[in-house]
């Protein structure tokens, strides 16, 4: 499948400041690999070769640990911001590395979903959508902020974060792209979440539920959490679903 992803690797990781003082979060170790390879090896194992790298902070450390990819069997590109952009700025600036492809995979460099990347891809060329994300359910949405989605798995709206704790669809940070979607997106800083998604609504952005391992590693105590979880991620990250 011949389809582009780009990784957005390119946050400061403040609140993980403490526990990775001189280390861009994506390469933060779990188990003995980094995060980031993690992401890699699930995306090669669903058949997802042309890697786009979208890095900022501390860029050159995660070009030195991976280079041109070839070490785990994908083509690696780097898309490198001169100043911090946000998730919505860095997309925008690979938009060059796109090619001719008619949908693209954005992902985000500090989370993982258990999820089947070609049943997503699906459901977006099914749906005819400019978007399409994935969405998990959690106990509590409280710290995320939640996704509203309606019968039709149109997304309706956003949720800010709230101070009370409740259950809902969170974003897995896991995206389908239309280019055309690109022409939204202006030059410069923004974020996909907050200043992109919420215009995009009325052209049609689409949600499908992943009911598999999620989580991120932007707090102490969430990468601590990873840390316990470490087999069960590699597993989920080598398994090749049936769509495959």
């Amino acid at each position: 499948m011949d389809v582009p992803a780009f990784l957005l690797v390119g946050g400061m990781g403040t609140r993980l400041r403490s526990a990775l003082p001189s280390t861009p979060k994506p390469l933060a170790s779990v188990g003995k690999k980094s995060f980031l390879e993690l992401l890699i090896r699930q995306m090669r194992c669903q058949g997802l070769q042309r890697l786009v790298m979208c890095t900022g902070y501390l860029a050159d450390q995660i070009e030195a640990e991976f280079g041109d990819g070839s070490r785990l069997g994908v083509e690696i590109k780097y898309s490198k911001e001169a100043h911090p952009l946000g998730t919505a700025g860095a997309v925008k600036l690979a938009e060059r590395h796109l090619g001719q492809a008619s949908e693209f995979l954005v992902m985000n460099g500090d989370s993982f979903l258990e999820i089947d990347i070609h049943q997503l891809i699906q459901f977006h060329r099914e749906h005819s959508a400019l978007v399409s994300m994935a969405v998990v359910g959690v106990e509590d949405a409280s710290r995320y902020g939640s996704v509203q989605v309606d019968p039709n798995h149109r997304v309706t709206g956003f949720l800010e974060k709230a101070g009370s704790s409740r259950p809902g669809l969170v974003n897995g940070g896991v995206y389908v792209f239309d280019p055309s979607a690109l022409e939204h997106i202006p030059n410069g800083p923004g974020s996909l979440e907050k200043d992109v998604f919420p215009l995009l609504l009325n052209k049609g952005v689409f949600a499908l539920e992943h009911h598999g391992i999620f989580i991120d590693i932007g707090t102490p105590e969430d990468y601590a959490r990873a840390q316990g979880l470490c087999d069960q991620l590699y597993d989920k990250a080598l398994f090749q679903p049936r769509s495959n």
